[in-house]
């Protein structure tokens, strides 16, 4: 029997699915015995998936519980990391981000597009419950910037006449497409590539080539060294 020396939390009504139960065991079993509190960030995030995007009192105490740790371990770890929210969000939840590349390239612009959309300050959920708003530090698609991050994807790109539009698709229960809102592949620069433009496309085929013909595809002439 384990004897610990602090009072077990109020669990109240949370527990975990059978299926997220199973989820949690292939989690913990990836420690060594005696280290199942390592898991604690992952199962703190998998109860915040179930209970709808943030984390009562009564999750983060059925999880430390679940771990055998202290109820303030858990609660401690939920309240230092940002991804954690501990009052309830929109379906839809949306970060701004706020650091120097998207400020630069606008992301004022698209905080107050989504609070004049929305009709709330920032941490506040929209009556119907469906959309909350916050501002954040750096989600690191700087090159993509202004962007924000929608649940668990990333929109870039963005203007705030677009972003306004997809807060009316998503009211409309459409899909928006994830990524770069103007078209670009990934991070590639605006217009299309810049460099190799003359290099034939991939074909799927393997060429070989010997290095000093490579070079000399590449390298314009009296440019080597």
């Amino acid at each position: 029997m384990k004897v610990t020396s602090y009072a077990e939390g109020d669990v109240g009504d949370f527990s975990f699915t059978p299926e997220n139960l199973d989820v949690a065991k292939k989690f913990v079993a990836r420690y060594p015995e005696g280290r199942q509190a390592s898991a604690v960030i992952a199962l703190l995030d998998l109860a915040q998936r179930q209970n709808g995007g943030w984390l009562s009192g009564d999750a983060i105490a059925y999880v430390a519980n679940y771990l055998e740790i202290a109820p303030m371990r858990a609660f401690e770890v939920a309240s230092f990391y940002s991804m954690f929210n501990l009052k309830p969000v929109g379906k839809h939840f949306i970060q701004v981000c706020r650091t120097t590349p998207c400020w630069l390239r606008g992301s004022d612009g698209l905080s107050e597009a989504c609070k004049k959309k929305l009709g709330v300050k920032f941490g506040e959920v929209t009556e119907d419950g469906l959309f909350s708003v916050i501002e954040v530090e750096c989600l690191g698609a700087c090159a993509n910037a202004p962007m924000v991050q929608i649940n668990d994807d990333y929109y870039e790109d963005l203007t705030p006449e677009r972003m306004e539009e997809m807060i009316d698709d998503l009211r409309a229960g459409k899909v928006i497409p994830v990524g770069s809102q103007i078209g670009r592949l990934t991070s590639a620069p605006e217009g299309g590539p810049q460099t190799l433009q003359d290099l034939p496309p991939f074909d799927g085929k393997a060429v070989k080539m010997e290095p000093e013909a490579f070079v000399a595809k590449i390298v314009p002439s009296g440019e080597e060294g």
